[in-house]
């Protein structure tokens, strides 16, 4: 019995002893610490970086403010529709840019009719100061006769007179009894607009003064329909979409490249549906020297007639180009019947004569001039101010 007891305690002995080596011993008071709760006592330990995580922030639930709705979505903006100035009496306001550049012919013209003595020589001066004016030979001359034979008969006492007589004999060349108007009216028996087909070579101002009449016609309440049938270069659609957009006016376009008398058929087409008064069709800037694209220009004419008449074909010329000018005229008059004459650039230039000497050559009138770059810078031509204008009144 004493021989049992023995045994176990020995084996009693033995287990706490194994126990003892197999268990880490802590050391010396050494406490262990419980598990770290993320973002609030963390402790650095070996191995990890010496700073803790930033604590993330703590809102309470109940002070969390939420929007009451959803942000609308941002329309983009729309740039508002322009009212473009009236067209009555531009040229009027218009005259002191008329005048700055016209001045040196009237100037030129009052000085030599103001001599005491107007011999041969003056009247040779007088002539030549026409002529560089791109007055024409024929319209010189026949003012230059004009002119001495009412200094001979009624004489010139002082420079006011000869202002009077120049004044008078200019705007007896340049003609105020043609008609300018603008057949512009819709058609009230068929219901179709007034067609307005608008022709010229490159670099005369062309399209811009296509959206500049759209301007002319908005301001006196016309609803219009513009054709960008100048299919070959590549800005020239969305420039005139750009002039259409600014006053609120729809603009028909095709394919670069396209084919423009479809364009211009369709341009009319939407004019009829839409009930519009006026179709503005813009071609391309054709050389004279190219056949193929003159014939083009007629056939492009042609197709827009299948609709109906055209009312008005406005051949467009720079005024700075003089006597070429004339040469376009020519052309373009025996391709399509040219209503009308549209002078661009007229006050950048001292060779006014131009009007009278165009006039001439196509028997039609001056219409509409350009007297500077604003949208607002075209204008009826008014004979009278014109006149005044050369004469160095502003």
């Amino acid at each position: 019995m004493e021989y049992i007891v023995i045994v176990v305690a020995v084996v009693v002995v033995l287990g706490i002893a194994l126990a003892a080596f197999l268990i880490p011993r802590r050391r010396r008071g050494q406490v262990e610490a419980p598990p770290p709760r993320p973002g609030v006592d963390y402790q650095p330990g070996v191995g990890d970086d010496a700073t803790a995580p930033a604590e993330a922030p703590h809102t309470p639930i109940a002070d969390v403010q939420l929007p009451e709705t959803l942000e609308e979505p941002v329309e983009p903006e729309v740039a508002p529709i322009e009212r473009p100035e009236p067209a009555a009496g531009r040229l009027t306001r218009l005259r002191s840019r008329l005048a700055r550049s016209q001045s040196s012919l009237g100037k030129g013209l009052l000085s030599l009719l103001s001599r005491e003595r107007l011999d041969d020589e003056t009247w040779e001066e007088i002539e030549d100061t026409l002529l560089t004016a791109d007055l024409g030979v024929a319209p010189s001359q026949e003012l230059v006769e004009r002119l001495r034979t009412r200094a001979r008969v009624e004489g010139i006492q002082s420079p006011e007179a000869a202002r009077t007589l120049l004044r008078e004999e200019l705007l007896a060349l340049v003609d105020p009894t043609l008609d300018r108007a603008l057949r512009t009216e819709r058609h009230v028996e068929d219901g179709r607009p007034a067609v307005v087909l608008v022709v010229g070579v490159n670099g005369t101002g062309k399209t811009t003064t296509v959206g500049k009449l759209a301007r002319v016609l908005v301001a006196e309440d016309r609803d219009v329909v513009l054709g960008a049938a100048d299919t070959f270069r590549a800005a020239a659609a969305d420039q005139l979409t750009t002039w259409g957009d600014r006053v609120g006016v729809v603009t028909v376009r095709g394919p670069e490249g396209g084919d423009p008398a479809s364009v211009a058929f369709d341009a009319v087409r939407a004019g009829i549906e839409q009930e519009a008064d006026v179709v503005l069709v813009d071609t391309a800037g054709r050389l004279q020297t190219k056949v193929g694209l003159m014939d083009e220009l007629g056939k492009v004419k042609r197709v827009i007639e299948k609709h109906g008449p055209v009312d008005e074909v406005l051949l467009v010329l720079d005024a700075t180009t003089g006597q070429n000018g004339l040469v376009q005229a020519r052309v373009f008059g025996e391709v399509v019947d040219v209503s009308g004459i549209v002078l661009t650039k007229l006050d950048g230039t001292a060779k006014g004569g131009i009007v009278v000497a165009v006039q001439r050559e196509l028997g039609v009138p001056v219409k509409l001039v350009g007297l500077g770059e604003g949208p607002d810078d075209l204008a009826p031509f008014d004979p009278e101010a014109f006149v005044d204008g050369i004469l160095g009144e502003s």
